[in-house]
C-alpha cells in the first residue's frame, strides 16, 4: 500500500511517498513545495495545491498522513501553515484519500522512539528505516517521510489490534 505524507508550511510544504510490503517500508519519492514570501498568499496556496495534485496522480497513494499543526509563539507563521494544511486536505479530499493526522511528538517517537527528538534524529531514523542512501534533504521532505512511517506504524498497531479482537482464540 502506497501513504503519501505531508509536513504542512506555506513557505515549505514537503511531501514522502512511502509504500508497504508486509513489515518492509520502501521510499518511492519525497520533494519539497516551496513558495516565495513576494507572492501573493493565493498564488502560493494554489501552487502547494497544484503541487500535491500532482504527486496524487502520479504516485496514486491509497492513504495519506499529515502532520496535525503545532501552535507556538508565533500566530503569524501559525496561520500561514494552517493555510498550506489546509490546501493540502483540499487536495487529499478531491482524490478521495482517508487522512491520518499526528502531531509532531506523535512522529518522533513513532520514528525515533522518543517524542522529542531533535530534527537530525528524525533524518538520520527515516534514512535508516528506508534504507536510503544519503539524507532526505531538505529536512521538509524528511519530515513528510517520518509522517508517512508513523501512519504505516500507525496503521500496523491497529490491523494488529483488530486481528487480537476478533481472533477465534480471543472469544
Amino acid at each position: 500500500m502506497i501513504i503519501l505524507g505531508i509536513d504542512p508550511g506555506l513557505a515549505n510544504t514537503g511531501w514522502g511517498v512511502v509504500d508497504i510490503e508486509g513489515s518492509r517500508l520502501r521510499c518511492l519519492g519525497y520533494g519539497c513545495v516551496s513558495t516565495s514570501a513576494e507572492e501573493p498568499l493565493a498564488q502560493r496556496l494554489a501552487a502547494v495545491h497544484a503541487s500535491l495534485v500532482s504527486v496524487i496522480r502520479k504516485h496514486e497513494p491509497a492513504e495519506c498522513a499529515i502532520e496535525k499543526l503545532y501552535f507556538n509563539v508565533n500566530v503569524r507563521t501559525a496561520f500561514a501553515t494552517g493555510q498550506a494544511r489546509g490546501v493540502a486536505l483540499l487536495a487529499t479530499a478531491e482524490a478521495r484519500l482517508p487522512v491520518g493526522e499526528y502531531g509532531p511528538s506523535e512522529v518522533k517517537q513513532a520514528v525515533v522512539g522518543y517524542g522529542s527528538a531533535d530534527k537530525s534524529q528524525v533524518q538520520f531514523m527515516v534514512r535508516t528505516i528506508l534504507g536510503l542512501r544519503e539524507m532526505p534533504k531538505p529536512d521538509h521532505a524528511a519530515d513528510a517521510l517520518a509522517v508517512a512511517i508513523c501512519h504505516a506504524n500507525s496503521r500496523g498497531a491497529a490491523r494488529a489490534t483488530r486481528t487480537t479482537r476478533t481472533s477465534p482464540r480471543a472469544l
